[in-house]
């Protein structure tokens, strides 16, 4: 990674019942995204203490790179279902590494 990288943490936590059904959307952003120019990592994750709780850890090239990656069709169509598998709005921060 280079310093102008950029670092994205996002959290999403799933209604009630809809944990498997949110991890499986997931994951299949996975493949798709992991070819996308400027991704060099998106990592999901599941928490340990609280299944219907998941965080994507992602590095990118550049915040263009981001930006691309937000306007692609297969993250729209998972933000289109998003209210029914969602408890709460995702939590995304950017993060610029320094050192």
């Amino acid at each position: 990674m280079n310093a102008k990288s950029l670092t994205v943490v996002a959290t999403l936590k799933a209604k009630p019942g809809q944990e498997s059904t949110l991890r499986q959307e997931l994951l299949a952003l996975i493949p798709i995204t992991c070819q996308e120019p400027g991704c060099f990592n998106y990592d999901l994750h599941q928490s340990t203490d609280d299944p219907a709780s998941f965080l994507f850890h992602e590095n990118w090239a550049s915040k263009p790179h981001l930006d691309d990656h937000l306007a692609r069709p297969h993250l729209r169509a998972f933000l289109a279902k998003a209210g029914d598998l969602l408890a709460e709005p995702p939590q995304i921060t950017l993060w610029e590494k320094i050192g």
